[in-house]
């Protein structure tokens, strides 16, 4: 029996989360009076680490709702809503934790603000459980439901305007950062979980592993384009035609939908690179994505301890040590999680084992 996994998912997930290693590192790290805002290079960097958020949002909706629907039993039965629920307050949890300062908590009693303000990981557990929703909520609709969440994904970027500035000073701010980015939060929920309703949307449109892969990278590199370079100047024209000032304000600031684009053009590019990847180190790490950002965090920004790179090498470093030690970063992050995976794991399943045992 042929398999159902989308092993060119698994090798963009790789690419997101190697991106997301070395921005950090870069990010963090680099001495901002040496960078050079014209330079070529360094805009084609930021602009590809701009990417990689959009990439896992959209990856997050596509895959559950791929396993969603791949499972005979629907409706609230379906065994991947527990699995689901678990692995999004999983994520939920460890994105808190990561942010945890233990010597300022046990010293002052108090948490921070910032810990109070989600992360990737929360927004991705946010994600899941918003896929969840959208999967029981309209279930029944059938064919219909690609173009409901493609839908609700155009109407969550087109009003972006009306909701990024509110601050929802009322709500507790555990609730309202979650919300938008006026409360200080890196990620929210709103835009973002837009990329989360596209992906659900490809999931229902796509159900099964399609036998002829590269004409659906076809059309994603087709569609891509379109929204990456053309969307601007069709939004544009759209609030001329329509009189609409908020479609004129969304076509001035257009990230998210050109962003969009630029991951359909991804989804396109790993779908021809499939035969490239399958069963290789570069899909390996795509499917430890988890413990590769946990460590990354761990080791850049000192989580628990309060002592990381960070502490120690904030903004002080040159454009050349940087990207060097970017390099040497995500390699020893990824080797380390690996090695882990493969040799240390099962070591300390088998001690436990034998441990039972006795």
């Amino acid at each position: 029996m042929a398999t159902q996994r989308l092993y060119f998912i698994d090798a963009l997930r790789a690419y997101a989360i190697l991106m997301m290693l070395q921005g950090h590192f870069v990010s963090g790290l680099l001495d901002t009076s040496t960078i050079n805002e014209n330079n070529f290079l360094y805009r084609a960097w930021l602009y590809n680490r701009g990417i990689t958020a959009p990439v896992f949002f959209t990856i997050t909706g596509w895959v559950f709702m791929f396993l969603l629907e791949r499972n005979p039993i629907k409706g609230w039965q379906n065994p991947r809503l527990k699995k689901g629920l678990k692995r999004a307050f999983e994520l939920i949890l460890w994105g808190y934790a990561l942010r945890l300062s233990l010597p300022y908590f046990l010293t002052t009693g108090r948490i921070t603000k910032t810990f109070l303000r989600p992360d990737v990981l929360q927004i991705i557990g946010c994600g899941l459980l918003f896929s969840m929703l959208l999967y029981l909520l309209f279930n029944s609709l059938g064919k219909l439901r690609p173009v409901l969440f493609f839908a609700i994904g155009i109407g969550i970027f087109s009003t972006n305007p009306l909701y990024t500035d509110l601050t929802f000073e009322k709500l507790p701010l555990f609730i309202s950062a979650y919300l938008t980015k006026a409360n200080g939060a890196v990620f929210y929920l709103l835009p973002w979980i837009g990329y989360v309703s596209f992906g659900a949307g490809i999931a229902v449109l796509m159900p099964k592993r399609p036998k002829k892969l590269p004409y659906w990278a076809i059309g994603f590199l087709t569609l891509g384009y379109v929204l990456s370079f053309h969307s601007t100047a069709i939004i544009h024209s759209l609030s001329k035609t329509l009189s609409c000032t908020l479609l004129s304000e969304v076509a001035n600031n257009n990230f998210l939908f050109i962003h969009l684009g630029d991951v359909l053009m991804l989804f396109g590019i790993f779908m021809l690179l499939e035969p490239l990847v399958k069963q290789s180190l570069w899909q390996k790490i795509g499917t430890k994505t988890l413990s590769l950002y946990i460590v990354h965090y761990i080791i850049l920004y000192g989580s628990f301890t309060s002592i990381g790179l960070y502490k120690f090498l904030h903004q002080s470093l040159s454009w050349e040590v940087a990207v060097l030690g970017a390099l040497c970063f995500t390699v020893g992050v990824t080797a380390l999680v690996l090695a882990y995976s493969k040799y240390i794991k099962p070591l300390v399943g088998r001690v436990i084992m034998l441990l039972k045992a006795k």
